[in-house]
């Protein structure tokens, strides 16, 4: 059978691609600057002699045929770039980069992929069709590495009927994997406020506008768009993230800058709550005497899971690891440029379990201690291995 195979080879390339992970995990690139990491992928595709292109500078997007490729093309995705966080963790394959960390998981994500990839190119006389390979930069920055490769034609010649990619959950126990239909994770926006006046003597407040006054009635004020304005039954939040003002104690500064992120899973409601911000915003500060400039740096798209490829995926996962690990998704507030792919043609993102509360693994991601029991990464490897030979649309 196709999936003892699948098995079967995941578990023989299992010390293999634990070894592209920790040279991956040492050697961690920022997003949009993956270029070591793409030229790794590369070299890998060509020992495999996948045929691939480069396209948004770093991304590398290989195209692996079975048998009959023309009857059905499925994309499978996985992102590459790293975060600005140094690492705490005590391994052999700690980030030789300072400053800079496999703190999401992307190291893994790529791992499985290739796995995925060498997986199937053994096998492809065992399964139809033609798999596109994403191996995407820039998931973690504005305006997000899916957003570049959609617009340079990844999704393109061929076209896919449908896009899954996974990621590493490290609260979630090895060996499980978790998937939900329909909206699964929010959008996410970026806001940059300006508030000015001329400044002045902290005594003589009468003669100027206080610019900490007017950010923190702001501040206040904003939290209103969410608590009064947005349907109940519809999760969102804003939060303003920075407060910059101010060098001493008697001056009262010209200038103080407010940052913060808008998340939301309602596209429609999203777009409503720029317009509430920048009005509220705008009118307050006016009123106050002060001036602004305001910035929403629209970003990543809410996630939505197409229903019936993810009861396929589902279905086929549970055929795969067994019915008693496929577990539902939990909706998340936090953002993935996946959102951008699952805008275009039919997405499943789904969940692997990495995490092993009896060898001390639960750190977070984006966290300094992150890490996986590396198990996951044949299950993951194995798993999308089998689901890009067996999903169809």
């Amino acid at each position: 059978m196709l999936k003892d195979k699948i098995k079967r080879l995941a578990s023989q390339y299992a010390a293999d691609l634990v070894q592209i992970r920790h040279h991956l995990h040492a050697h961690p690139e920022l997003s949009y600057k993956e270029f070591e990491t793409s030229k790794l992928v590369q070299q890998q595709l060509d020992a495999m002699g996948i045929p691939y292109t480069i396209k948004a500078t770093t991304g590398v997007i290989g195209l692996l045929k079975g048998k009959n490729p023309e009857k059905r093309v499925i994309a499978l995705r996985a992102d590459m770039d790293a975060l600005p966080i140094t690492e705490e963790n005590d391994v052999p394959y700690k980030s030789k980069n300072v400053g800079i960390m496999h703190a999401c998981g992307h190291d893994v994500h790529t791992t499985c992929l290739l796995g995925a990839a060498r997986i199937l190119n053994e096998l492809k006389e065992e399964w139809e069709g033609t798999i596109k390979l994403i191996f995407q930069p820039g998931e973690e920055k504005n305006p997000g590495g899916a957003s570049l490769l959609i617009k340079e034609g990844a999704l393109e010649n061929p076209r896919p009927s449908a896009i899954l990619g996974l990621h590493v959950h490290p609260q979630l126990e090895i060996g499980k994997f978790r998937f939900r239909g329909g909206k699964i994770m929010a959008s996410a926006d970026e806001i940059y406020i300006t508030i000015k006046s001329k400044g002045g003597h902290a005594a003589a407040p009468q003669e100027t506008v206080d610019t900490i006054l007017v950010a923190s009635q702001l501040i206040v004020a904003l939290q209103q768009i969410v608590s009064r304005n947005r349907n109940p039954f519809s999760p969102s939040v804003l939060s303003i993230t920075s407060f910059h003002g101010g060098h001493t104690t008697n001056v009262i500064p010209s200038e103080v800058k407010l940052m913060g992120t808008f998340r939301a899973m309602d596209e429609i409601w999203r777009f409503k709550a720029h317009d509430l911000i920048r009005k509220l915003s705008t009118e307050l500060v006016h009123s106050m005497g002060a001036e602004i400039d305001l910035l929403i740096d629209v970003g990543y798209p809410t996630v939505y899971n197409n229903e019936h490829l993810n009861s396929i995926a589902e279905a086929a996962a549970a055929a795969y690891a067994g019915a008693e690990n496929v577990e539902e998704s939990e909706l998340r507030m936090g953002a993935e440029d996946f959102g951008y792919y699952s805008q275009v043609i039919p997405g499943c993102f789904y969940r692997l379990g990495a995490g092993n509360i009896s060898k001390g693994i639960i750190s977070g991601v984006h966290t300094p201690t992150f890490n996986i029991d590396e198990e996951a990464i044949p299950l993951g490897a194995g798993m999308m291995a089998w689901l890009g030979a067996t999903v169809n649309m």
